[in-house]
């Protein structure tokens, strides 16, 4: 995809961002893919129904990126976030991930499914995408008049001197057989992965008869490589020189004509895919501009998409319903559920869909650390859940 100005490309590059994630949106809803709903139904009932659903989503996906990388039609070693970063931020990925499974659980779903509850008109999942926000926001923008984020004040003297520099990069591929032979390794080795997820997905009759959830694991996993192959593919021409958009941006004064147009920020026109933290925080601060043209990002885009999709679908569907919380204690439920989704969201770099999918789709170890720790912290929080309901 090629376009003669940066204008045309970047218009292109957040306008199909909104349409996958409008049909993403739109199909979670309809078929109740939900990360936590898979974890939960796992460890209260033993049904591993939609955890096969989310696994299809990551092997779809997974096996997309390895294939495209290798034919060189997607570039995730640029990825905004950088999945594949030298720097293995594991402690953030592992306290990160727990708190963010832990948050999921007492807000009653990851920020995929907020977004999809809030389209639906759920009001809880309004409030909590609204404290997500705020805390995704402050913990990677400084206070008002200060130098500070939360980040730099709660965590950064004490968890980032714990990362270990593995190296050129942390995928699967780069650590085991060397930057060489990273790009052949990824494909070995995504596509073994890949296809032994494949093989156990649809092992189960019961989950192969299922429509909605093969369907919702399809499309989860289809729009994640889609998103992946827009980033990775729009491009503009200069003079017969061809620049993505994140190198027209970083060279934005030797090649652009004037100011006119220029993004705030040049990092979210990276390759990238599906998360939904971050991109919270980042439509507060799209909000506080004065919803400038300047500020629209990848993930702003993506949010909105969603919150449309789900919408169109709810009134489609005639499932349209206003909630809000049953009691003072739901409501604190969800509000503490919040925070921690906000905090452990951005230590892990993603939640269930940003890491648990597309960060795993690169291979990254960080993304699996976040991944296992994600599940691991929902599933411990619905233990002490039950244990409490029992004891009561």
């Amino acid at each position: 995809m090629i376009f003669d100005t940066f204008q045309q490309g970047q218009s292109v590059f957040l306008w199909l961002t909104f349409g996958i994630a409008l049909i993403m949106g739109a199909v979670v809803n309809k078929t109740n893919f939900c990360t936590m709903g898979a974890v939960s139904d796992w460890v209260n009932m033993g049904d591993t129904g939609r955890m096969r659903s989310w696994l299809l989503a990551i092997a779809v996906a997974l096996l997309g990126v390895v294939v495209l990388e290798y034919f060189g039609k997607l570039n995730p070693d640029a990825s905004f976030p950088p999945y594949r970063s030298g720097q293995l931020i594991w402690a953030e990925n592992l306290l990160g991930g727990l708190m963010f499974g832990m948050g999921m659980t007492l807000a009653s779903g990851c920020g995929n499914k907020s977004l999809v509850r809030a389209g639906a008109g759920n009001l809880k999942s309004i409030v909590v995408v609204l404290i997500i926000g705020v805390i995704a926001y402050y913990m990677t923008n400084p206070f008002p008049n200060s130098d500070k984020t939360l980040f730099s004040i709660l965590f950064n003297g004490w968890i980032r001197p714990l990362a270990i520099n593995v190296g050129a990069h942390q995928d699967l591929g780069t650590l085991l057989t060397g930057a060489q032979n990273a790009v052949k390794a990824r494909l070995i080795i995504g596509g073994l992965l890949g296809l032994a997820l494949l093989a156990y997905v649809f092992k189960s009759v019961d989950f192969r008869s299922n429509r909605d959830l093969v369907l919702g694991g399809l499309v989860v996993g289809l729009a994640v490589l889609a998103a992946w192959y827009v980033t990775s593919n729009v491009s503009v021409m200069v003079d017969g020189s061809r620049h993505t958009l994140l190198s027209y941006g970083q060279q934005w004064d030797f090649l652009a004509n004037s100011d006119a147009g220029k993004p705030a920020d040049i990092m979210p026109l990276s390759p990238q895919s599906f998360t939904f933290i971050n991109p919270m925080g980042q439509m507060l601060g799209y909000t506080a501009s004065g919803f400038k043209s300047a500020v629209l990002t990848f993930g702003i885009m993506a949010l909105l998409g969603v919150l449309a999709g789900s919408f169109l679908w709810s009134v489609v569907s005639r499932s349209f319903r206003i909630e809000w919380f049953a009691s003072f204690k739901d409501f604190i439920t969800h509000v503490i559920g919040a925070v921690f989704m906000g905090f452990g969201g951005i230590l892990a770099m993603g939640c269930t869909i940003g890491q648990g999918i597309t960060g795993v789709s690169t291979l990254a170890l960080g993304s699996f650390i976040a991944f296992f720790a994600i599940v691991g912290g929902s599933a411990i929080t619905m233990k002490v859940q039950y244990w409490i309901m029992m004891r009561d």
